[in-house]
């Protein structure tokens, strides 16, 4: 073969190279965000103690005697937080009377700049079918761990400027407070809320 044509087929290796690096980047990403790392005979189990927004203690028996909806994050999130709260304020308007015992939760990530009124002040606007949890940052990783959850401080400039790698899907869990499955971030509203009938009607 030429130098030319050698030159050509490395070249041509190197890009074929970076396409399946890239590709590989992305499916992880993908997953990162839509698939619990646990087992789903795991997820849930465990013991904690967190704070409501309004000071009140909760434990994980919080998620028994009815369907919940279970999302990690943290109030400082510039774009899946909310986004994922207002698409959880459309699934309880698409379902109207059959979300009557459907309870949603909102637990930080960030327990540290997270304190109760700031979550309070935080998911305001959502309405009161959503609780938000806090707490201290042990027992708060207590709650993550059980879940399966990733969350990761990414360092800023300084010591109070960091963001928060989380996963973003939204727990479904039964009223026996068991997990059974999760809405992915940006999953189309219809499947989403026929996934959450299902839970409800189960």
């Amino acid at each position: 073969m030429s130098a030319a044509g050698s030159n050509v087929a490395l070249r041509r290796f190197r890009l074929i190279l970076w396409v399946l690096v890239a590709v590989a980047a992305i499916g992880a990403t993908i997953v990162f965000f839509t698939v619990p790392p646990k087992s789903t005979s795991t997820i849930g189990q465990g013991s904690y103690t967190l704070l409501d927004q309004n000071g009140a203690t909760v434990t994980e028996a919080a998620f028994k005697g009815h369907p919940s909806l279970l999302f990690f994050g943290f109030t400082h999130c510039p774009d899946v937080c909310p986004t994922t709260l207002a698409e959880m304020s459309a699934w309880f308007d698409a379902l109207g009377a059959d979300a009557k015992d459907l309870k949603a939760y909102f637990i930080t990530v960030d327990p540290e700049r997270d304190t109760p009124q700031v979550l309070k002040d935080y998911v305001s606007w959502v309405g009161p079918r959503l609780l938000a949890l806090g707490g201290d940052p042990a027992e708060v990783d207590k709650a993550i761990k059980s879940w399966g959850v990733v969350a990761e401080k990414v360092p800023g400039s300084g010591p109070d400027d960091y963001t928060m790698n989380h996963t973003a899907s939204v727990f479904l869990v039964d009223k026996d407070g068991r997990f059974q499955s999760t809405i992915a971030y940006q999953e189309d509203q219809a499947t989403a809320v026929a996934k959450i009938r299902r839970l409800v009607g189960s």
